[in-house]
């Protein structure tokens, strides 16, 4: 058995005692036969190309002999699908935006477990409960088109004051991506989670001016050169352009005047149909061997201080010294804050009457 196979098996023994759904002192093979005669793992909003986890899913498959389906969809989509089925769940595990996965808490949607290593995760990236808790941080970058922009711009300041770059947000409402996109613009422009005023401001100049593109980003439309500057996180923007054929035209920056630091959440659906092979892969995420695969797909673990990752993983990511004065966006009110958000997009950037 390797060191990592060892860590991981460790681990989860020494927690394995009075979690939900299993009895006191269940023993790690039971829980492997428990996922085992479930037979698979259905998750929503974790597709292969987010993040890798291609790797996570096959490793589950080869490891425990899950098989694995995914429904894609925003971090919105997700959660009213929670709501809307309730007791009659599809999904087993979900991954959900920061913000998200505090009101699906709240909804009365989730179900509390702290993974082996809940000690090493920072405060602020875990309910004390355990009802969630992040796996992996993204931050707001730029992914810019060096070869169509005359000057990549490092900041929101050259961004705004570029007259001439079409800047791609994303679908700002229902996707915590783009939401963030409006947090990050409005704390680098003196603004908060309850002052978004500043960036929208500014987006509606844009669009005013016909250079904002209200579309997600992709590797197809970064292909067929949508815009010139798109806004998404640093592990999206790092991955889709490592699947380039034109990687070199792409650069990716965190923006020199501010940004918001967020992440995503598996929560286990507290209807879960699979809840042992649910539970087993909440536990693998957050062990090492999950944490690297994370890694390897340009994310940032949240445990990446713990972790040895290899100088090939570590020079995929974007140099640390960039993210200087990105900051922890604030979950409880930015929770609230983002439900207007869709609205307040449409009405005052969009100018589309409500």
């Amino acid at each position: 058995m390797n060191l990592s196979r060892r860590h991981h098996l460790s681990a989860l023994l020494g927690l394995l005692a009075a979690r939900p759904g299993l009895a006191a002192g269940t023993a790690l093979g039971e829980l492997e036969k428990a996922a085992r005669a479930e037979g698979r793992v259905v998750s929503g909003g974790m597709p292969d190309f987010w993040a890798n986890w291609r790797a996570t899913w096959s490793d589950l498959q080869h490891r425990y002999g899950l098989a694995h389906q995914d429904f894609n969809g925003s971090s919105g989509e997700m959660l009213t699908r929670l709501q809307a089925e309730g007791r009659e769940a599809t999904l087993d595990i979900v991954d959900l935006g920061f913000e998200f996965a505090g009101l699906a808490k709240a909804s009365g949607l989730t179900r509390a477990h702290k993974p082996a290593p809940w000690e090493q995760l920072p405060d602020w990236a875990r309910d004390p409960e355990g009802h969630w808790a992040l796996a992996y941080t993204g931050t707001i970058a730029f992914a810019v088109n060096t070869r169509l922009a005359a000057r990549a711009p490092r900041s929101w300041k050259d961004l705004f004051e570029d007259k001439s770059l079409r800047v791609m947000t994303g679908e700002v409402g229902p996707t915590a991506q783009a939401n963030a996109v409006v947090l990050a613009a409005a704390v680098a422009l003196g603004g908060s989670e309850t002052r978004l005023d500043p960036a929208l401001a500014r987006f509606a100049e844009l669009a005013a001016r016909g250079r904002l593109v209200n579309m997600n980003p992709g590797v197809a439309r970064m292909k067929a050169n949508v815009a010139d500057v798109y806004l998404m996180w640093d592990f999206n923007a790092l991955s889709f352009r490592h699947r380039l054929a034109n990687a070199a035209d792409f650069e990716v920056l965190i923006p020199a005047d501010g940004s918001v630091l967020s992440g995503y959440a598996p929560v286990l659906n507290r209807y879960a149909p699979h809840p042992h092979a649910a539970q087993l892969t909440r536990e693998y995420i957050f062990s090492d061997a999950g944490q690297l695969n994370l890694a390897r797909g340009n994310a940032r673990p949240i445990r990446i201080d713990q972790l040895d990752l290899p100088a090939a993983v570590r020079g995929r990511l974007v140099d640390s010294a960039q993210y200087r004065n990105a900051r922890a966006l604030q979950p409880a009110v930015w929770a609230r804050e983002a439900k207007k958000l869709d609205q307040v997009w449409q009405k005052d950037v969009l100018r589309k009457p409500g």
